[in-house]
């Protein structure tokens, strides 16, 4: 019988690395869905030129972007 060592505690899961949205006409990427970014989190981290931004969800359902 063999063991494996206990996997270290998780408290989310990662978001994706790419998430690429399905192409629309004329080969454009269509819209990305919140919940394909944010997952069961409730923020992200996302890097532009250089600096990070957060991407957060309300419990109001909105979006908030921030530096």
């Amino acid at each position: 019988m063999v063991t494996q060592p206990p996997n270290p505690p998780v408290s989310a899961p990662p978001a994706p690395a790419m998430v690429q949205a399905a192409p629309q006409a004329g080969g454009r990427p269509g819209p990305l869905r919140s919940t394909d970014l944010l997952g069961a989190q409730q923020a992200v981290e996302i890097e532009h030129n250089g600096l990070v931004y957060r991407l957060q969800s309300t419990r109001s359902g909105k979006l908030i972007l921030t530096k």
